[in-house]
Parts: structure tokens; sequence; C-alpha cells
């Protein structure tokens, strides 16, 4: 029993620290021609100003540090979107009774679901170049989202994210 409890805390934590990402993109573009990037000016990311601002610091250093580099005249621009939305439990316990004797047998079974049910984000990363292809790459991702995380903890997810996003970008192969 004492093993069980331990198997269930850990797949309760691994899961809940889970990004997952789905990516886009034209597959005629040519890469290696973005240097360049920028934002929106009208973005409305759906999140607060401070988280707004966390994610727009995050993506700066992660694609600074691939090479890119923050321009008034980009040669892409990006758009971030997203929303909050509870996740479904999907962990629960199996309880069994059941009982045989002389020909007479019966059994009852019930889930019982663990844990509270977990705030989740969707963040749409759109990269745009407005002059030869419009949407070119995208990618779609889905994470865990505390609404009441310390401003370091949110900062810390933040950079995970989007460490995570980039590695599709840009494609390989």
């Amino acid at each position: 029993m004492k093993y069980l409890s331990l198997i269930l805390m850990l797949v309760l934590v691994t899961s809940c620290s889970t990004i997952r990402v789905n990516y886009d993109y034209e597959k005629t573009t040519d890469f290696s021609t973005y240097k360049t990037y920028n934002y929106f000016t009208n973005i409305n990311s759906g999140m607060s100003e401070l988280d707004t601002k966390r994610l727009f610091r995050a993506l700066d250093q992660a694609l600074q540090s691939r090479g890119y580099t923050l321009s008034e005249n980009p040669d892409f621009l990006i758009d971030i979107g997203s929303s909050e939305f509870q996740q479904q439990r999907n962990n629960n316990v199996g309880v069994g009774v059941g009982g045989t004797g002389r020909n007479v047998g019966g059994g009852i079974s019930i889930g019982l679901p663990l844990g509270q049910t977990q705030m989740a984000r969707e963040i749409v990363f759109e990269f745009v170049d407005d002059t030869k292809k419009g949407l070119f790459w995208q990618a779609v991702s889905e994470s865990n989202y505390k609404p009441n995380a310390s401003p370091e903890k949110r900062e810390a997810q933040f950079k995970a994210l989007v460490e995570k996003v980039l590695e599709g970008f840009p494609p390989k192969g």
C-alpha cells in the first residue's frame, strides 16, 4: 500500500509539469532568410500585462540566444494569443469489492477522482512574414497554469514553455 501511494504521487507530480506543443508550418518556407523579428503592435495576448511582459522577456532571451535580433524593421512578426481552461481530471483510483461462493458471485467497482481540477493555459505563437508568405510557422502550447503562483514561478514556467515551443523553430527536415 505504501508503494502504491508513492507511485500515485509520482504520477500526479509528473503529469502536472508537462508542456505539450503542436507545430505547423508552411513547407515551402526558407527559414534561413529570417534573422530579425518583432511583435505585432496590437497583440491581445489574453494574459495579464505582467504575464505578457514575462512571456516577451523569455521569448526575447530564447530567440536572441539562437541568433535572432529584435528589430524595428523585422523579417517576421510574432503574434501571441492565449486562453485558460479547466483540465479534466483523468487520474483516479479504482476500488472494488467482490465475493464468490457456492455458485454465487458479485462485485462492485467505483472510480474515485484524485486531486483537484487543474487550470491549464493554451498559448498560440504565430510567426508572420507580412511581405511574402503571411503566417509561416505556428506553435500551439498547452500547459498547467497556477493563477496564484509567485512571480518567480511564473517566470520559470514561461522560460520552460518558450524553450519547449522553440524546439520546433526552425523546423528540422
